[in-house]
Order: C-alpha cells, then structure tokens, then sequence
C-alpha cells in the first residue's frame, strides 16, 4: 500500500453516536435590530413556518390546538426561545399562556432529542427597560427597569448595569441587583485603571426593551444581540438569550461529545457531578466559557463568571440562552481577532496556567488493584526491565487503611515507603491519590484528620450548624470545606505528617465534585429554596444534590448552592500550596473537578472512561475543549479506566496517549493488567517505541507549556487554530496539533492498517524520516500498520528534540537534535525554553535559558536570548534539515568546515556538533 493517498472525501466521525447534520458555513451579518423586526429572508421563514403549521393543522385533524395568535406564527422555529424549559413538565397550552407566551405544539423529535419549544416567547414579552445610561472612567453605567414581574417568584425590579471597555480586545459587562449584594464568585479578576483607547468593537443598547448589540468593527459581525429574548433576573433565575454570528461554537464543559457543538436544540448543562463520562450528562467540572468561530476566519469568546447550576441552550437560529439559578450576570467578551488570541485574552482574565515540572510530562502508571506495594513495585521493574520510559508510579485508594485519607495500609503497603525510596533513587517519582471525604466513624482520639478538622470547624455543615455525614469511599464521611482558609493549613498538616513516612511527589485529587453516594446526606436535604429551587437545571438525577450534598451545606464562604462548582478549584489551590510548602519544588495535582482559573493550580483527567474504541476517539476533543479553558495539562485513562482492554485497541491508545500533555495508563481493579508489560513482544515494542518518541520531543513540549505558562498558547491545538481561514479544519476532532508544528494523526478504529487525517495547505514533512508531503488542503489516506503513529512537521518550523532515555532526569543529559522544516521560501524558526525542570518560578527569577533558531538563505543561526548554567550542561549534537532541494557541495559551522550526509529524500543531517546549548551559532550549506 502506498504511504499516502489523496481522497476526494472526508472521514467518518467514528466516535459520534449517530450522524449530526454538517454544520453549514456561516452566512449573513445580522442586524442592528430586534430580530423580529426582519429580512426577507425572515419573512420567506415565517411564510413557511405558517405554511408547515397549517399543513399540519389539518393533517392532524386538530391535535395541535387553537390557531395561534398572528404575533406568535411571525416567529420561525428556529428563533423559538423557550419560555418553559421545565424538565419533567408537560407544557399544555393553559401552562405556557399563563406565563404570556405563545403555544405551538410540533411533532415531537427524535428521542432523546429537545426539540421546538412548543411554548416560546412572544416579540412583544416584556422585558427590562434602559432608564439611564451615564459614562464612567472606564465605560458607562446604567439603569434597568422592569415594569411588569416576570413569572418566576422575587424577581429584580431594578438592575445595575456596569460596562467596561477593559482593552481595546476585551469587553466586560456585568448586571446585577441595583439596591441589594448577591453572591459573586470568589475569583481574582484584573482590575483595568483606564478605558480602551481603540477597541475593535463597537457597542450599542436596544432601551426598550433593553438589550446588548455588539459588533466586530473590522467586518461589521453582530456578536452579540441580546434583544431575540426578554432578559429575566429573578432571585434563583437568571436568563439572557443572544443571537448567534454562526453555528461554529465549542467550550462550555464539561462534556462528552464532539469538539464542534451541535445547535440542534442542545442544552449543556454546567454542574459538577461524578459519573462516568457519558454523552448529555453534566460531568466533573464546569466552564462558562465558549469560543465562536466567524465568517472570515475571526473568533471571539463570552466567558460568564458564575458558579451556580447553569444550563446553555443551544437552538439554530442560531441562538444561545444563558440560564442560571445565582449569583449576577458577570460576562467577559474576547475579540480576538483569531481563535489563539481569543484563549490567550481568556486567560490574562482567569490567570495563566502553572509551569508543571518535567517529570510530570513524562509516561505515568497507575492502577486500582495492585494490591499491594509489592505488587506495584513489580511493575515498576518489568517497566524498568523492558527499558520502558516511566517517571512517575502511582496508587488508587488500595494503599489506605480503610480508604481513609493519610493513612497506609499496614499490612499490604508496609513497603510503600521502601519502594518510594527506589523510585527516587531510579529518577521516579511517586504520586498517590486523595479524596475529601473525611472518614468520620472512626473512635474519638484515633483518627487525627476528623478529629481535629471536628474541633476547628473545617467541615461542611449542615442548616443545624453540624458537619454533613455523607458516604464515601471509607463510609461515612464529614467533607472538608476548602472555602475556609484554615481548612488549607489542615490540609497541610494531614500531608506533612504523611509525607514524613512517604515522601511523595505529587498529588491526585478525586471524588471533589464534591462525590458522594448518598443524595444530600444521611439525613436527606431540608425543605427550601435552596435545596429545591424554583427552577433547577437539566442535572444528571433531577436534583442538586444528586450524588453530592446538600445545596443548602453552609461553608465558610457561603452556602454550597452556590460554591458546589468552585469545590475542586478550591481543594486543588490548598493542594498546590501544601505541595510548594512540603517540598519547596513546582507541585504537580491532577484534578477531577474544575472551574476556570484551575489551571493555575493543577491539570486534568477526563474521568473514569471505559476500555472502549468511541472513549479512546471522544478524548480527542476532551483535550481540545481544555485546552480552550486554559487547563492545558490533560489527558485520559490511556487503554481505558472500566471495562477490559484488548492489546489491539491498548497499542493504538498508547499511541496516541503518547501525544497527550498528561499521558497516565490507568486501570480498575479486577481487570487484566494493561500496562505496557503485560502484552505480546510485538505490542510492547510498539508502546515502547512511541514512548521513546514522546520523550525525544520533550525539549520541545516543555517550551509548549513554557508558552502556555507565559502567554496563554495552547499546547494541544486544534487544526482551526492554525488555518482559521480555511472551514474545513473547523469540525476535525479526530487530529491534533502539538503547538503550531507537530500534526498528529491517530488511528482510532479497530481492524485497519491506514488511517485518513486532513493535511491543511502547505508543506509538511514525516516526523521520522524527513520526506515530504504537498498539500492544498486535503484529505489523504496514510499507511498506519499497528507499530505506526503519524507525525507530520509543519512546513517552517524548527522542533528541538533530544534523544530519549527512561526518564526525564536521564534524558534531560543527552544530546539535542535540532529538525529544522524548511518553508517553501527555505525558512524556518522555532525556540526552545531550558532551566532545572523543577524549580519554582525559574523564569520569573531569571533562572532559565532561552534560545531562538532561524533559518534564512540557506543559513540556521541558534541565538542565545537568555542564558543560565542549566544550559552548559547540554549539547546540540545533531542537525536535521528537511526540505533541502539540492545536494550541498559544503557545511560550513562557524565558518569551518564540517561532515554531512543528505539523503534523496532532501534531508540534510549534520552530526557530532558538541555545542554548548549556552553558546550561539551558525551552520551555512552552500
């Protein structure tokens, strides 16, 4: 079979449940204007509408009710914004009419699916009216009224309206209660001291009724229009609508599904809750955030700072509905202009991610069901045994006594502390997990964790004033409120007294939705609105407090109802403190549940996913979305947490395990091993050799994360982010990118030996032997037999490898090999970031080396930026060079003559350079 061939059509979407309907390019701008008030093209939608409905009237022999009122057969389906979104309610004509909305039944969707809202707003709803408008220093301030009260009970009847132009690319708004405080999110903010100079858009308001009008200046895009639905602003209901500029939209997790949502009447629902990850559920974490990609290339993103229950429903208008159950209208907008950009503003908001130490971009191992430290430490040598790359071993809960945190089984894991020693003495690192629920049945004065958190208060409590008992891994169990400063110092102390027996290098916090077996508690929850809200969103299990506890919890900062999503945050910013203050190194923390800003304090897994083809597929798009919520280190339960593995679907996970930020193999207990010494030879070899691979390009990661650290790039990318003009990136979630140079193509289908991936326009060249791909932007079919993952570099970029050992410490002493990937032009760049791979705050303090590599004329030049002794202790030892049209007659390094080899295949290799990474040069081919 030839390496690649051209197709003339694009790939199935084998991780997709069902066949969605492609999204259309985008079209029209919208207008400056109330939709109602409308287009031809509107109109021909109505005359349709009415038509389909007439139709079906009479088809129906009446069973759609009452020919509704003309106003409501003005509004087509799509731009129908539900006015009763009660699940669980059947919606009679009597019910939608009293809240005064227009009723019109449709056939019901598919299963499963939402669909029209029979019961949907009328153009003439009433709504908040702008009474004033004043400028301030940084923007304007205004005055909403609402004359007539919503249907929904202790609605506000005057509002605040505070708008900000923080930057000439960023725009913040903010409506809240004008006469009374409401809870806001606990998240440091910057504080801007003057208004943007030159925004790239411009705003303008609807007074009556009130709505938001954004538009991009450079195209005249309508970002925002706020006006397609009336704005509510009850007690415990929040809900703003916008019309959408295309159907082009991601973000707002945490889910599973495709990376590009579908705007068929989908609804996300945001609250964080443990189970399995499963298509239309609420999973672990919650990001009010979502990226839009425009006509043109253009992206922007709406970031709404809140943390109560929430649901975004999507709808085709395309449209987008904002609905929340707390706290204040708190939005953030990023203009961009290109979708990098867009991130990169997202974070100077919620704050950069932490620079993660080295190790942690090593090959991890974990399992629930060793057994025992033995057993784990029998791994650890076949690992070794096989000269398989490892850096860190880990253990599930198996290592307690009890499944109580800070404790250690006597019996099966008395040599933990023992095998920990060996890991460190190998350059291995040791990681163990933790949970928050606080055993609370052990005898009084036996257990110091309960005991003291008891006597200090640092327990969720109850409306009574005592600690919630809920059930947990250990039974019944208090949970630490990590909304009190002092439940921190605690924390510390739990981990110090641990750390004296087993000195550990990192953390995993799970089960800190906050998880829980029992609904509420052992006491169920008390009746009130908090518990039972007047509306609650479409959460897994119809309850807030199912599989969690009560919303009605107190904590020290507030009530639970509204800090259940900053839970995990919260831990893992007491856990990364505890980390820096117990080893005064760079902590490392994989979390479970996440809230924006927490990538400042720990990386992610996707969750508890199963041993299946469709869940290695689906992490495609669970790395990308985090990559978009500024969480960059992430990655899966590579071959699957559930459920058994096959050494086919392991061998094709560990390949592309191997390209995830965090790449951890991890498995539950009472399955067949599946690390990467429990397959044939052939299969071992194959995870073996895309270890190898992974830790050759660990120069070039870490300076990855270096960037991400610093500006907010991603280092999982989608294609889009790099070809945003061109519309066919915009749906790939089956391919991703290591920055802007390294595409990787995996395949994800059992039973083949080739793989079709997109090639985006431009050069690029195969990551292991240099020959070179032309592409105009295509479909190609690749050679991939199970040993094989595709790589393919960038045309005009220059990747800093290293050659691999078994760990990071081992491999951090080898020799560098620069591949340099000429452009068409025979130009190339790239940078590489070098300090300890440990210490905190390296390049903050200057502690660091930073080197630029160019290409032009025919000539690499290495420059050193920043130096530091670090960088004296590697050499350059090899140059590559793709893409060299003509055999060279000479090498020149430094002006001296130098041995070379070029093969037919245009690559140019200049060996044993011996250079200092410290010291510039230049290498000349004539």
């Amino acid at each position: 079979m030839k390496s690649y061939q051209k197709l003339t059509t694009t790939q199935p979407a084998a991780c997709r449940v069902e066949e969605e309907g492609a999204a259309p390019l985008p079209t029209g701008r919208g207008k400056l204007a109330p939709w109602w008030v409308g287009s031809g093209l509107l109109v021909v939608a109505v005359l349709l509408s009415t038509i389909t409905v007439w139709v079906l009237r009479q088809v129906s022999g009446g069973w759609l009710g009452p020919t509704p009122a003309p106003k409501c057969l003005l509004v087509p389906e799509s731009h129908r914004f539900d006015c009763y979104p009660e699940r669980r309610v059947v919606v009679t004509q009597e019910l939608c009419e009293s809240r005064g909305c227009c009723f019109i039944q449709t056939p019901p969707p598919a299963e499963g699916k939402r669909g029209v809202p029979w019961c949907f707003y009328p153009p003439d709803f009433p709504s908040y009216t702008l009474e004033s408008l004043n400028q301030t220093a940084l923007g304007m301030v205004g005055s909403l009224v609402r004359r007539e009260k919503a249907y929904y009970p202790r609605d506000i009847e005057k509002l605040r309206l505070d708008v900000e132009f923080e930057t000439d690319t960023r725009l913040h708004i903010k409506i809240t209660d004008a006469a009374n405080p409401r809870y806001e999110v606990p998240l440091d903010v910057p504080r801007v001291m003057k208004r943007a100079e030159n925004p790239i858009y411009s705003l303008n308001f609807s007074w009556d009724p009130f709505g938001v009008l954004l538009q991009r200046k450079a195209t005249g895009a309508v970002l925002l229009n706020t006006t397609v639905a009336p704005l509510i602003f009850a007690d415990q209901f929040l809900q703003i609508s916008t019309s959408l500029p295309s159907k082009f939209l991601y973000g707002l997790g945490e889910h599973r599904g495709s990376f590009l949502h579908s705007l068929d009447w989908n609804t996300l629902t945001l609250w964080a809750r443990d189970v399995s990850p499963t298509e239309s559920f609420n999973l672990y974490g919650a990001h009010p955030f979502y990226l839009l990609m425009e006509e043109g290339g253009d992206a922007h993103g709406v970031f709404l700072l809140n943390s109560n229950a929430m649901e975004v429903a999507l709808q085709p208008a395309p449209g987008l509905t904002w609905r929340t159950i707390g706290g204040v209208l708190d939005f953030y907008i990023f203009l961009g202009p290109d979708p990098n950009m867009v991130i990169q503003q997202y974070q100077q908001v919620i704050g950069f991610p932490a620079m993660p130490p080295l190790w942690a971009l090593g090959f991890h191992l974990c399992r629930w069901g060793y057994g025992s430290s033995n057993e784990t430490w029998q791994t650890v040598r076949a690992m070794r045994n096989y000269q398989i790359p490892q850096d860190a071993q880990w253990n599930d809960i198996d290592y307690m006594d009890g499944y109580r945190d800070f404790t250690l089984d006597p019996q099966k894991f008395a040599s933990l502390p023992s095998l920990v020693q060996d890991l460190h003495k190998h350059g291995q690192h040791y990681v163990m997990i933790l949970d928050p629920g606080i055993s609370s049945t052990s005898p009084h004065g036996s257990y110091w964790p309960f005991d003291e958190g008891l006597r200090r208060g640092l327990f969720l409590n109850t409306t009574q004033g005592q600690p919630l008992i809920g059930q947990v891994w250990p039974g019944f169990t208090a949970f630490a409120d990590f909304s009190n400063p002092d439940t921190h110092q605690w924390w510390l102390q739990n981990l110090q007294h641990f750390y004296a027996h087993v000195p550990f290098d990192g953390l995993w916090i799970d089960m800190n939705e906050p998880s829980n077996f029992m609904d509420g508690s052992e006491d169920g929850c008390p009746p009130g609105d908090l518990d039972s809200p007047p509306y609650t969103p479409a959460v897994l299990g119809d309850s807030l407090s199912a599989k969690t506890v009560c919303a009605s919890a107190k904590q020290k900062a507030s009530v639970h109802y509204n800090l259940h999503n900053l839970y995990g945050l919260m831990e893992a910013k007491a856990t990364a403190s505890a980390l820096i203050q117990i080893r005064g190194k760079r902590p490392f923390v994989i979390s479970r549940s996440t809230f924006p800003s927490q990538g400042r304090y720990s990386g992610h897994w996707l969750g508890d996913n199963r041993s299946q083809w469709k869940d290695m597929c689906y992490s495609i798009p669970g790395l990308l979305s985090f990559s978009l919520f500024g969480i960059p280190l992430v990655g899966a339960d590579i071959c699957g947490f559930s459920g058994s593995t096959s050494e086919e679907l392991c061998t094709r996970w560990m390949q592309l395990g191997a390209f995830y930020p965090f790449a951890r193999n991890h498995n539950t207990q009472n399955e067949k091993a599946q690390d990467p010494t429990a397959f044939s030879p052939a299969a071992r070899m194959a995870m073996k050799d895309v270890l190898l691979t992974r830790y050759s390009l660990l120069p070039f990661l870490y300076t990855l994360f270096h960037r991400a650290h610093l500006q907010g790039d991603t280092v999982a990318r989608p294609l889009f982010f790099e070809f945003p003009w061109d519309v066919a990136t915009w749906e790939l979630d089956r391919q991703f990118l290591w920055g802007r140079s390294l595409l990787v193509t995996p395949v994800l289908e059992p039973g083949v030996d080739s793989v079709t991936g997109y090639v985006p326009q431009g050069t690029w060249y195969d990551f292991y032997t240099g020959s070179s791909v032309n592409s105009s932007g295509e479909v190609w079919k690749m050679s991939a037999p199970l040993e094989h993952l595709n790589l393919h570099i960038r045309e005009g970029s220059v990747l800093p490898t290293q050659k691999p050992g078994t760990t990071t410490e081992m491999t951090r002493g080898n020799p560098l090999r620069l591949i340099v990937a000429l452009s068409s032009h025979a130009t190339a760049w790239g940078d590489l970031f070098w300090d300890d791979g440990e210490s905190l705050d390296t390049f903050e303090q200057g502690n660091y080396s930073y080197v630029v590599f160019n290409v032009t004329q025919n000539i690499f030049t290495s420059t050193v930026l920043h130096a530091s002794t670090e960088a004296t202790k590697v050499t350059i030892g090899t140059l590559s060079i793709f893409g060299v049209q003509k055999p060279p007659s000479k090498v020149l390094l430094n002006g001296q003559e130098k041995p070379f080899s070029y093969l037919d295949n245009q690559v140019l290799t200049v060996s044993d350079l011996g250079i200092s990474l410290g010291q510039g040069f230049s290498l000349q081919w004539l």
